[in-house]
């Protein structure tokens, strides 16, 4: 993919930065390219930088002329991407560059996540390092590692790995918005060892796919009250289960911290029944297009003989357990806050279904602003997986971040905001786990506030960028630099 996809898109630092950006492979966990790339960023702009043990690097920018005595500002980003593609898509993420694209007034990927959740702040904090108008005091550029699967990359951050306590963190997804508070997350893990035996005398594999579901992200769009393709497997199973049948090879979702799109599993049975199945498949459909025929109407499902044989099936024991516990584990919205409209106080996410050495995992994420809150919820899921036989594992978790109205940054970022647009920014907490939880544990008296550009669909293949509010974020960044600059 060449660098046209980016011709005459504003302003031209950021979009040139951006498209290096998903050129490079940058999966969570391995993001050893990307971090190279920043490493001969500041050497080739004879910036002074330092990189800690977990990976993350920051890199220092002198103030421009006359504002060397203001205050540092901390830009900060993480440098990983969520890998999510569509099924029949190829691309390995952990050597293919992104195919990007202008799709009217967006900017995408095809059949792949973008990773502008977070390579657009990256970028902007790269621009700035060559932008001329700028005015700025000090600033350090603040690039972490790991967001996407455990915010392990802040969470090694030691004391003293930046000075400044002015933070702008870069990673919100919604034009016109200050993030001032975030919830904290949790994980909690079910093990089940599988119990197998013969395939019946007469029965033939099937793959049975739930697919066509949006997904997304699974702090934001859970209030969406999108389907889970997880809780759709096991319901589509349960209405086949007048008759005789085994299953064995289920799979679902691929990441902890979205909504899965999409769940499999090998269904054996005597090819009689057949059509039992097809007209169950229907009977399902007709349901769920009704049932969320506004959050998410284009439900598919994919029904065909397999030509491969099946040398065993899950006993019917631990099928029934496993379709119990399906059913059981929670998802979606527990509660909303009183006080915030619109805003998700607590949820959990029924996440992923996956087998590995004749154990059978089920991951599922809980997060809440409240902080008992966050405890109790996993606590319901945890109990729901023992019930089921299932060993479990909790996370450390994450903390959330407590909002500051009287924050000195978010008045000077509103005020800011009024003059360039003329209008009034929102404020809002965000149902997701941003970094400025654990910065401010590290970095106590930390001033935060989180923005950025127009992203939809993050962590599924239908992430989209906005491409006239990228410019808008750009140049509220140089705003606001310039006033914390004292100019």
């Amino acid at each position: 993919m060449s660098a046209d996809a980016i011709k005459g898109l504003k302003p031209e630092l950021v979009w040139n930065r951006f498209y290096e950006i998903t050129q490079i492979p940058h999966p969570s966990k391995k993001e050893e390219k990307i971090c190279e790339y920043l490493r001969n960023f500041a050497n080739d702009k004879n910036l002074e930088f330092k990189e800690d043990e977990v990976g993350n690097i920051v890199m220092k920018v002198p103030a421009t002329p006359g504002c060397e005595n203001a205050p540092i500002v901390v830009m900060q980003g993480h440098v990983d991407m969520v890998c999510e593609k569509n099924k029949g898509t190829e691309h390995d993420f952990e050597n293919d560059p992104l195919k990007v694209f202008v799709d009217g007034e967006w900017f995408t990927a095809e059949g792949t996540t973008l990773g502008a959740d977070n390579g657009i702040g990256v970028a902007a904090a790269l621009a700035m390092v060559d932008e001329k108008d700028a005015v700025h005091g000090p600033l350090e550029l603040l690039f972490t590692v790991d967001e996407e699967t455990g915010m392990t990359g802040v969470n090694g951050l030691q004391p003293g790995f930046v000075d400044g306590r002015i933070l702008l963190n870069m990673d919100s997804e919604e034009d016109g918005v200050f993030y001032v508070g975030c919830a904290g997350g949790i994980d909690t893990v079910g093990f089940l060892d599988i119990k197998t035996t013969d395939v019946k005398s007469g029965f033939v594999p099937y793959e049975l796919m739930v697919t066509g579901l949006k997904g997304g992200h699974s702090g934001l769009d859970i209030v969406q009250g999108r389907a889970n393709a997880i809780k759709f497997l096991g319901r589509l199973l349960n209405m086949v289960s007048t008759i005789d049948f085994q299953i064995t090879d289920v799979s679902g979702g691929s990441l902890r911290n979205a909504i899965p799109r999409e769940a499999e599993v090998t269904l054996l049975i005597n090819p009689s029944d057949e059509a039992f199945v097809k007209e169950k498949i229907e009977q399902f459909i007709t349901e769920a297009k009704f049932e969320f025929k506004v959050p998410d109407p284009q439900v598919e499902v994919k029904f065909s003989k397999k030509d491969t044989t099946v040398a065993a099936a899950y006993t019917d024991e631990f099928a029934a357990n496993l379709l119990n516990l399906i059913y059981a584990v929670p998802h979606g919205v527990m509660t909303m806050n009183p006080e915030i409209p619109g805003l998700v106080d607590t949820s959990t996410n029924l996440a992923t279904i996956t087998v590995n050495d004749n154990v059978l995992r089920l991951g599922t994420s809980q997060r809440s602003s409240i902080e008992s809150a966050k405890v109790q919820v996993a606590r319901t899921v945890k109990s729901a997986l023992e019930l089921g036989g299932a060993r479990v594992e909790t996370g450390d978790g994450y903390p959330g971040w407590a909002p500051n109205m009287e924050s000195e940054l978010l008045k000077t970022a509103r005020k800011v905001y009024t003059e360039m647009y003329k209008e009034e920014a929102e404020m809002k907490a965000i149902h997701a786990g941003l970094e400025c939880g654990l910065l401010g544990a590290k970095y106590p008296g930390m001033d935060m506030i989180s923005y950025g550009p127009t992203i939809q669909g993050a962590h599924s293949p239908d992430e989209r960028l906005n491409i006239k509010d990228t410019e808008k974020f750009y140049n509220l960044t140089k705003g606001l630099l310039k006033a914390l600059a004292g100019k």
